[in-house]
């Protein structure tokens, strides 16, 4: 029997859930970034990102199990941009025991109506450029690498 999947806003009883995906996403990106301090960390303000009126936080759910997450915000452009919004994707997280399964596709789904339903045709996001999976992911999505942020430390 197949499961089902929905996908539905974060509530705030998903909050215990989403912490521990937060946590999920931090260990994966962790080896990609040698300029995170130690644990703990945290990334998002999660219960802002399920209030606030410009983000939309969706979970992928089957039955009573939360499996995946992810954001859209919207933010200004740059003066220069042709759009004066654009939307801002994070979060994006699947259970290990679900990856594979278009769940992460189907939270992009979802993301992208909101998102146009909003007036706004521009979305954006960041990968690590050694995270060569989630690339490939993001490109069969239909992204495409755009910039490379490049940094040097100074101490």
């Amino acid at each position: 029997m197949k499961s089902t999947i929905t996908i539905r806003p974060a509530e705030i009883a998903d909050l215990e859930t989403l912490l521990q995906f937060e946590q999920g996403v931090i260990r994966a990106e962790r080896p990609f970034d040698l300029t995170l301090k130690g644990d703990p960390i945290s990334y998002y303000d999660i219960k802002e990102l399920i209030t606030a009126p410009h983000i939309l936080l969706l979970v992928a759910q089957s039955g009573e199990h939360i499996i995946g997450s992810g954001y859209a915000r919207i933010e200004p452009a740059k003066p220069y941009n042709r759009h004066q919004q654009y939307a801002y994707l994070g979060f994006m997280f699947v259970d290990g025991a679900w990856r594979g399964k278009g769940v992460n596709k189907q939270i992009l789904d979802g993301l992208k109506q909101w998102v146009k339903s909003q007036g706004i045709g521009e979305l954006r996001l960041e990968v690590y450029q050694q995270n060569e999976s989630a690339i490939r992911a993001y490109e069969k999505a239909g992204f495409a690498k755009h910039m490379i942020l490049m940094r040097i430390g100074l101490e």
